[in-house]
């Protein structure tokens, strides 16, 4: 559920990054793409350390 949570977070980071730096659609959908694979692997490692604490 983190990883989800993360990803879509990354992908609405990304794309509002783009957008404020006057990217093209192709820019927005690359940074929103990037940014969320960035934050599905933090949320991924999130996830495993918080199920590592709780069993």
């Amino acid at each position: 559920m983190i990883v989800i949570a993360a990803a879509l977070l990354g992908a609405l980071i990304g794309g509002v990054t783009a957008a404020r730096r006057k990217g093209n659609r192709k820019d927005i959908a690359q940074y929103a793409a990037g940014y969320a694979m960035a934050f599905a692997i933090v949320g991924m490692i999130a996830t495993v350390i918080v199920h590592r604490m709780l069993v």
